[in-house]
């Protein structure tokens, strides 16, 4: 097995797939901001009927980005972005996609996972 590393030292996987809107999304979301930032975080907290609740921020350098985190890395148009995954919600987000929905009264990012019955997990975008 061969492991590679990002810049910030994190083991880089490919478990999680993102789908090109999404990426659209998260570039718009990390253009708009005005402080910099290594991308985003996927994290869990506790939360709802499930107990779990999957979170969104920004990932910043020394203050929310573990040295245990995952990173996925997507590109669009020579854009990286870096996606760090908590450790405590890796085992949840193996097999599946981030997209993101949006209709007439909400937009936000899902998780689907075809492995969950009935559907999938919401995660909203409480962070903006």
């Amino acid at each position: 097995m061969n492991l590679k590393f990002s810049a910030t030292g994190n083991p880089i996987v490919d478990y999680l797939k993102i789908s090109p809107e999404a990426i659209l999304q998260l570039q718009k979301l990390l253009q708009k901001r005005n402080e910099p930032c290594e991308g985003i975080r996927v994290g869990v907290r506790t939360r709802g009927c499930s107990g779990l609740s999957y979170t969104i921020e920004y990932a910043l350098k020394d203050k929310n980005i573990s040295k245990f985190d995952d990173v996925v890395i997507c590109e669009n148009s020579g854009q990286q972005i870096l996606i760090f995954i908590d450790p405590k919600v890796s085992m949840f987000l193996i097999g599946s996609e981030m997209i993101f929905k949006q209709d007439e009264l909400s937009s936000g990012f899902d998780f689907v996972n075809p492995s969950v019955i009935p559907g999938r997990s919401r995660l909203y975008r409480d962070w903006e």
